[in-house]
């Protein structure tokens, strides 16, 4: 389902870079991530979760976001990291920033901004809203604030009965404080997958319940996963996108690019280039390796970061992330006086002048600048192709990590930050 296309004036020795990695790895690496041997192998189980899971489970999820949807007027979705990007990043790439919609969903958790927390608690206290928390453990410091101060907001309008119909808990199916409390005030329960990481999960009830909660069609984005987990599991490089495409990445690291800058030309994809920062990052940034992974929106920052990409230091590749039909369009009227010159695009469709701003924005960079481009593109961006796109991505990232030799699954740098803030707060037991 995604198309990959590749410019730029060093593309011979990139294809060639990238055929040397397929005779030298190829088999090597797809056969480990099948057959789960390699670094991490416990935390595969996205491969092929959305195979396994339960129709049950699906109408299950599809009957809480209804519920909710019906009963109040606003859901808090409460989580950081994985546990809230794929979500908004889903939402906001189908349903717009602007949706025609009266029912909200805002994300809280994702930071320690007094300002942010404030402005949410501020815009939901006078809403009947519902709470959704992940969090495995339920002890990350993050949500747990706001989580904390959400039930407080609630019981103090309400009373502690209202908690248990508001309050639908994703977390752990057996251990960790939040488990713990869920099952003790009765709040309806989904699973984290033992065997799935946070910024693998939004295929999971992690990111399946909050778009379901935003009228998205989960069977179509799981769908659209299903096809991905047959099409992006071919060992042969040539006929897998995904697997391709990350030897791409590799070989453009070892030539010494060592940034790969995320394009999009819709400002509602812009949290789809935050999940993939995650997703990159998180998993391969480690033992003094991996690729730096940025992002723009064009045609916005052409006026600004694009001079950068155009004649600054040749140190990093674009992924552009190409949607052939829009869901919307706009057709440029004649004006009598023409005051603003445009006239000669009178009768164009808005969508005709930023795909014309892509060609040519791609000719610039690179036929006349130093940059190699990647495109993917997929046709139109529905439910069923953004769980195709999801999965190619997760797919991609395995393989370029193990590409690296490093564990795509593991974050052990983050628990350094975390650390350091709990001596200097006074957590108990922490020195």
């Amino acid at each position: 389902m995604v198309k990959l296309e590749q410019y730029g004036k060093i593309l011979p020795e990139v294809s060639e870079a990238v055929k040397q990695l397929q005779k030298d790895y190829q088999e090597e690496i797809a056969t480990r991530i099948d057959s789960r041997s390699g670094r991490g192998n416990d935390f595969l189980g996205w491969l092929d979760y959305a195979s396994k899971l339960d129709e049950k489970e699906v109408e299950r999820i599809q009957a809480c976001a209804k519920r909710i949807r019906e009963n109040y007027e606003a859901l808090a979705v409460v989580g950081i990291g994985g546990s809230y990007l794929g979500a908004r990043a889903a939402i906001e790439a189908i349903n717009g920033l602007y949706p025609n919609d009266n029912f909200k969903i805002v994300f809280v958790g994702n930071t320690l901004s007094s300002n942010y927390t404030h402005q949410v608690i501020e815009f939901l206290k006078d809403k009947k809203f519902a709470i959704n928390v992940i969090s495995k453990s339920g002890t990350t410091t993050e949500p747990s604030i706001a989580f904390r101060l959400l039930k407080d907001l609630l019981e103090k309008k309400y009373g502690h009965a209202y908690l248990k119909d508001a309050i639908i808990a994703t977390t752990d199916r057996a251990r960790g404080a939040l488990k713990k409390e869920a099952d003790a005030e009765g709040y309806e329960q989904f699973v984290i997958p033992d065997d799935v990481g946070g910024r693998y999960s939004v295929i999971t009830p992690v990111g399946l319940l909050p778009i379901a909660a935003a009228n998205i069609d989960i069977k179509a984005f799981l769908k659209g996963v299903k096809e991905g987990e047959k099409e992006y599991s071919v060992h042969d490089i040539s006929k897998n996108t995904a697997y391709y495409y990350a030897c791409t990445r590799y070989a453009l690291y070892k030539m010494n690019y060592p940034v790969e800058m995320f394009v999009s030309y819709e400002p509602q994809y812009q949290m789809i280039s935050e999940w993939l920062k995650q997703l990159f990052a998180e998993s391969e940034g480690k033992e003094g390796k991996g690729l730096l992974p940025d992002s723009v929106t064009f045609t916005t920052d052409l006026h600004s970061v694009g001079q950068m990409i155009q004649q600054g230091s040749p140190t990093l590749f674009e992924t552009i992330i190409n949607v052939e039909t829009p869901n919307y369009d706009i057709t440029i009227e004649k004006d009598k006086d023409d005051l603003d010159g445009l006239n000669y695009l009178a009768g164009k469709s808005l969508s005709y002048v930023n795909h014309t701003a892509f060609k040519g924005t791609l000719k610039a960079h690179t036929e006349d600048g130093k940059v190699f481009a990647n495109i993917l593109s997929v046709e139109k961006l529905d439910a069923e192709t953004l769980g195709n796109l999801f999965y190619f991505f997760m797919r991609t990232c395995a393989f370029s990590a193990y590409l690296l030799d490093v564990n795509p699954f593991d974050q052990p740098g983050v628990e350094i930050y975390k650390h350091n803030m709990f001596v200097l707060l006074g957590k108990p037991g922490v020195k």
